[in-house]
């Protein structure tokens, strides 16, 4: 028996450690982790960073906390999230614009005052300042042109903006607890939150939800430690802004456009107006081309004339004076990008428009490349305060996005300019290096369609081509020579070509091989204008015009009267 006892003890001994063991590997694997998270690492910031909780996710973009703590975010963010690109900044004159509907409010970036027209505005607070070749704006400031929410928070920097509202799950704790970084009793904490306190339930799932704080930290609550979850829309606690909200009301017209084109190369190009119009039916803007950019400063060549717009008048019509920028050679970035120039170039256009008597202007600044794009905006924007002043119709030409060159921005054209045309022809060009259709239906279509993303359907115009091209091919050569509808019918006629109707792209077609040239033309004529104005009819669009009067055959004016009287 005294030999027994000792094992027995020994066994007993092993048990309670087992057994301790055991229970410190349950506790271990049940028990709540106390560790609390560095929420400056959570959120990835150091020194005056502060983080952007952007409506329910927190953005890669950083914002900055200034010395009296005014909240900075970037322009980029700005851009991304606010008012897309109309808060206009130009790094080289280190200014930001932004154009009301009849004035411009200017800044000095690192100045505590804007001008609105000719009134200086002080804030608190320095608006906007440089970090490298970051720029930063005071959100309060952004707050001035637009609705939305903001409220920041300390000890991390953290900025909870929201810029729209929806329903949103919400529930509150019923024990206190803890917002963790993951579900899991194991995860790190990144916020106590006691019983009673609200929470906004982003994800809900079997055991944990993933939540919002009120102060913008986003993490994982045990389910059990929630009350039941109710539906609530909040609203914007800010529902004012002080330029955001204005009307740029401007001058569109109550009839369908129909506007020609009018190539004038010179003063004498004037007397054909009575020539060009002679079996038009239904127009009721002419457009000459009268302006031309000269030079670096803003200066323009001017061909307008009294007599054109008095007869132009005589015929009913409104005239709508054109201005381009491919007559001569100059530095487009140099001009757009000037404010001196830019003012200087709208101070002359108006001149000729008031000086004249013209009811409007087409804009046709077909060679804007992507580093002068937000200028070129910014100078349309500007154009147009002088235009809504005065009573002018401001239109703007531009291709199908389908070609590219994004930063016309029709979305902002379609804000400040009573009418965005998109010239919906050149789908293949003389020096393309490919022959094809000048304007086939889909790529009409397309045009109109993609412009509507951008532009309301009362304020597009869609431009049709009175002209196509007989191409020429000669190995691998391939030259395309523009011609008029009554030119193009005359070249089949003359060579006996048999054309064929091309479903596809909804033109009659025709080819002859002549020696070692291969002729092609896709013609414009009354069967392939019919269609694109059916197409148009269908998008309820604002109007027609047409490139270029005197190109055309005298029997689409029917389909075309018949259109705008639509």
């Amino acid at each position: 028996m005294k030999k027994i006892i000792p094992v027995l003890i020994a066994i007993v001994l092993i048990f309670i450690v087992v057994g301790v063991s055991f229970g410190s590997m349950i506790m271990e694997k049940y028990s709540y982790s106390k560790e609390q998270t560095d929420l400056n690492e959570y959120y990835g910031i150091t020194g005056d960073e502060a983080a952007i909780i952007m409506q329910d996710e927190v953005i890669e973009d950083r914002a900055r906390v200034g010395a009296d703590g005014t909240f900075y975010i970037t322009y980029d963010t700005v851009s991304d999230y606010f008012i897309y690109t109309r808060l206009y900044v130009n790094e080289v004159e280190n200014t930001i614009r932004y154009v009301l509907p009849d004035r411009i409010l200017s800044y000095n970036i690192g100045e505590s005052s804007y001008m609105d027209g000719e009134d200086e505005n002080i804030c608190e607070y320095q608006i906007a300042f440089y970090e490298g070749d970051t720029l930063y704006i005071a959100i309060d400031f952004i707050r001035l042109f637009t609705i939305f929410d903001f409220e920041t928070f300390r000890e991390p920097n953290r900025i909870q903006i929201y810029t729209s509202y929806g329903e949103r799950q919400v529930a509150s704790v019923e024990k206190d607890t803890q917002v963790r970084y993951q579900g899991g009793v194991k995860s790190e904490i990144l916020k106590e939150v006691a019983a009673g306190e609200q929470l906004i339930i982003l994800d809900q799932m079997e055991t944990w939800s993933k939540v919002k704080t009120t102060d913008g930290i986003i993490g994982y609550v045990e389910n059990k430690k929630l009350g039941e979850t109710e539906v609530m829309t909040p609203s914007f606690v800010n529902n004012a802004s002080m330029y955001g909200e204005l009307e740029f009301t401007g001058t569109s017209k109550e009839f369908k456009i129909n506007m020609g084109w009018h190539q004038v190369s010179g003063n004498a190009g004037n007397g054909t107006l009575a020539e060009v119009t002679a079996n038009t039916k239904g127009l009721n803007v002419i457009s000459p081309t009268w302006f031309h950019l000269t030079g670096n400063e803003g200066n323009i060549v001017s061909y307008a004339s009294s007599d054109y717009v008095n007869n132009a008048h005589a015929m009913g019509l409104e005239v709508w004076a054109l201005a381009d920028d491919f007559t001569e050679e100059v530095d487009r970035f140099a001009i757009f990008s000037s404010s001196a120039a830019r003012a200087n170039l709208i101070r002359n256009l108006m001149g000729e428009v008031l000086n004249y008597g013209i009811d409007g202007l087409n804009i046709d600044f077909e060679k804007i490349d992507e580093a002068t794009g937000k200028h070129f905006v910014e100078f349309i924007r500007e154009l147009s305060v002088e235009c809504r002043k005065n009573g002018i119709v401001l239109s703007v030409d531009n291709y199908p996005i389908s070609g590219g060159a994004i930063w016309y921005n029709r979305r902002e054209q379609s804000v400040y300019a009573d009418y965005v045309i998109v010239m919906g022809y050149d789908e293949h060009w003389g020096s393309g290096g490919k022959a094809g259709s000048v304007s086939s239906i889909d790529y009409v279509e397309s045009g109109i369609a993609d412009t509507l993303e951008y532009v309301p359907a009362e304020k597009l115009i869609n431009g049709i081509p009175f002209y196509t091209r007989i191409w020429k091919t000669t190995g691998t050569e391939v030259v395309g020579e523009s011609v008029g509808m009554r030119a193009a019918a005359e070249f089949i006629a003359e060579n006996g070509i048999q054309t064929q109707w091309l479903e596809a792209e909804c033109q009659h077609y025709g080819e002859i091989q002549k020696d070692d040239t291969l002729y092609q033309v896709w013609l414009e004529n009354y069967d392939s204008v019919k269609v694109k104005l059916d197409v148009m009819k269908t998008y309820d669009l604002a109007g027609v015009a047409e490139w270029k009067l005197g190109l055309e055959s005298t029997d689409v004016w029917d389909l075309i009267a018949e259109y705008c009287a639509s």
